[in-house]
């Protein structure tokens, strides 16, 4: 069967072929006739039950088709016609009966049919199809920056990114063919007029001059003939092209055509109201015939009051089951009341709309960001706890971390955010991508589809909501770490790797240390994921210190390249050195404090290596890359935290945790010479 299926298609364009020169028996071009009306039939049905227009992605291809086999059955009956004067019944049908015999009014028939297709169908469905390409083409670059932007977020997975990429690229290529099947279309309806307008003149002329007919009886048998062919042939063609006119102007949705047009229609009982009566209102107009009128805007009527009681009422039970006041007393919801959410959003009253599940995807968004920062940072965020704030400004949502606010953005209702350069002549509001702070706009979500068009990425509330989300945690990590959560990493942890676990804690570091040196690790940007090798190197460091600082050392070296790893371009790690007497200096100057080891330099030996460090790392991202601080393992923790209050986002890196990470290449050495320092 799957063979046969295979065949069919091109064995019926090689017969396609051969009917253009090998002559049909009247019964087999009646066969094909009642064929070709039919298929033409099922193809506009077809389109009319399809959800989406790639449900038919084989429509292009099968327009060609059906126009070439219409194009050989019109030849095919021009050759009967004219050799013998008798196409078959479905003609000879078409031209004596459907037409009542008369050569006028069957003209009068093919010419409206033929305005119908031409003009009317045939040009539009064309424009849309055009259009549709167009902005379809354009389109691309955002649809495909938006999946990007969903894998990133952890929304999808590759599987669901490579599917969409494929959808995107299937639709493109359909709306591209639809614009060139619209023409195979168009010039069927032009090859229809000459083919009639040949038949009737060929047909006179081999009435009159081969079988001697008079003008009357030639006119009578091979032009009622002609139009009849005309007519067959019409049909179908005017079938297909109201079929391709449904798929280029079919929107997506889930359901087929007949539902979704019948359910939006019937969805308010109004304006089925106000035709109803403006139909009956024309009965007052003397002369008109009253009966039509009335039984039109009566069934318009019958069918608003069916419409207006199937509409569900409003439930108001949410609001009746409010809780009473006396029951906050209980100890319970005392509780439940004072207790501090980790991790909280809070949202102005006029935007709550984007945590309902029936207008958006928040939620479903921040549970997918949770598996991609445990998937990439190593840690189970808590649960993010949402609530509407009165004190906020409107459209402003504000992100908490322990009930203290750390980040605050706008996300207005029924609006995208534009990202871009070129934005000056799009209408909205002027803002900032809370993340990156690139150049934005807020625009109607009408307008996403120009927004796209003119070069910007559009991203949704959600998404501007979500990344903002995803970044505070990131920042944030190491806090959001809890002792529980750790309890919870060893027990998993301990599931597969006992004896690593059982090495490490309780005996040889509590579980508050172990939480100390992965807040540690997280603090600077280092995943956990791989706490198996990290257990492995500070059970053997902590059999002779319990130093945080060096545990947190023996750690990094430990995961070695993967610590370099974010910070590569291009292959290379490019890293700023401090000359051996910065570094002896430095290490003569540490001091041991509780936190840690700091470095207690001089003023101005502190101010030499600020400005030079702040005009190389101003030099290097100048370029668009990265740079990290290299130094020493002994003052690595003791430098980052000298750092920190000036230049936070400057990775600091020894010497052991570049070796395999790439290829190294310098981007400038810290000095103590008075060239240096006045540079």
């Amino acid at each position: 069967m799957k063979r046969l299926t295979q065949l069919g298609v091109p064995v019926g364009i090689v017969l396609i072929v051969v009917m253009l020169v090998v002559p049909l028996p009247p019964v087999v071009l009646d066969l094909l006739i009642a064929f070709n009306i039919t298929v033409s039939l099922l193809i506009l049905l077809t389109a009319m039950f399809v959800h989406r227009p790639l449900d038919f992605s084989s429509f292009p291809a099968l327009v060609l088709v059906m126009t070439l086999f219409r194009l050989a059955l019109n030849v095919s009956a021009t050759r009967l016609v004219l050799l013998d004067g008798y196409a078959g019944k479905v003609i000879d049908t078409f031209g004596h009966f459907v037409v009542g015999g008369s050569l006028i009014v069957g003209m009068i028939i093919f010419a409206i049919l033929l305005v119908i297709q031409f003009v009317v169908i045939t040009n539009g469905a064309g424009r849309v199809a055009e259009v549709g390409a167009r902005f379809t083409l354009d389109a691309m670059p955002g649809k495909q920056m938006a999946i990007d932007a969903d894998l990133n977020s952890g929304l999808i997975d590759e599987d669901e990114a490579r599917r969409r990429r494929a959808e995107v690229h299937a639709e493109a290529d359909f709306y591209g063919s639809m614009d060139g099947a619209s023409k195979f279309v168009k010039g069927d309806a032009i090859a229809a007029i000459v083919i009639t307008l040949v038949n009737l003149l060929g047909g006179f002329a081999v009435g009159v001059m081969q079988h001697g007919m008079t003008m009357g009886d030639a006119i009578t048998t091979y032009s009622l003939l002609s139009v009849g062919d005309g007519l067959v042939s019409q049909i179908p063609a005017l079938l297909l092209s109201v079929s391709t006119g449904l798929i280029v102007t079919r929107a997506t949705s889930d359901s087929d055509m007949g539902s979704e047009i019948l359910q939006q229609i019937s969805r308010n009982p109004v304006p089925l109201r106000v035709a109803g009566g403006a139909a009956l209102a024309l009965c007052l107009i003397p002369g008109l015939p009253k009966l039509p009128f009335v039984l039109a805007g009566g069934l318009m009527l019958i069918v608003s009051n069916r419409v207006a009681r199937a509409v569900p009422e409003p439930d108001t039970s949410t609001l009746d089951a409010a809780p009473a006041a006396g029951e906050l007393e209980r100890p319970e919801d005392l509780v439940a009341e004072i207790q501090v959410d980790p991790l909280g959003l809070d949202l102005s009253p006029d935007i709550v709309d984007v945590v309902d599940p029936d207008h958006g995807d928040l939620l479903k968004r921040v549970k997918a960001l949770r598996r991609k920062i445990a998937g990439d940072v190593g840690i189970l965020i808590p649960p993010l706890r949402t609530r509407d704030n009165l004190d906020l400004p409107a459209q402003t949502y504000a992100i908490k971390l322990f009930g203290i606010e750390v980040a605050r953005g706008e996300a207005p209702r029924n609006q995208v955010l534009a990202i871009g350069d070129y934005l000056g002549t799009l209408p909205g509001t002027p803002t900032q991508e809370p993340v990156f702070g690139l150049q934005a706009k807020w625009v109607a979500a009408e307008l996403r589809h120009q927004a796209e068009l003119s070069g910007a990425t559009v991203v949704d509330r959600a998404s501007v909501i979500t990344t903002h989300l995803a970044e505070v945690v990131n920042q944030h990590a190491a806090r959001l770490l809890g002792r529980e959560d750790v309890r919870l990493l060893v027990d998993v942890l301990k599931r597969t790797h006992p004896i690593v676990v059982e090495e490490l804690t309780p005996t040889q570091l509590s579980l508050g240390e172990v939480q100390r040196v992965l807040q540690s690790l997280l603090d600077e940007g280092i995943s956990i994921r791989d706490l198996v090798r990290i257990f492995e190197a500070i059970s053997l460091r902590a059999q002779r210190t319990k130093d945080v600082d060096e545990l947190v050392e023996t750690a990094r070296a430990a995961l070695g390249p993967a610590v370099a790893r974010p910070y590569l371009h291009e292959g290379s790690v490019h890293a700023i050195s401090l000359e051996p007497l910065l570094e002896q200096r430095m290490l003569e100057a540490q001091r041991a404090t509780e936190a840690g080891n700091v470095l207690a330099l001089d003023p101005d030996t502190a101010g030499v290596l600020l400005h030079q460090l702040d005009r190389l790392v101003n030099d290097v991202e100048g370029r668009g890359i990265r740079p990290v601080l290299t130094c020493a393992p002994m003052i690595r923790p003791a430098l980052r935290r000298f750092l920190r209050p000036t230049m936070p986002t400057l990775p600091v890196l020894s010497y052991t945790e570049l070796v395999g990470g790439g290829q190294i290449t310098s981007a400038g050495v810290v000095t103590l010479t008075p060239q240096a320092a006045l540079a």
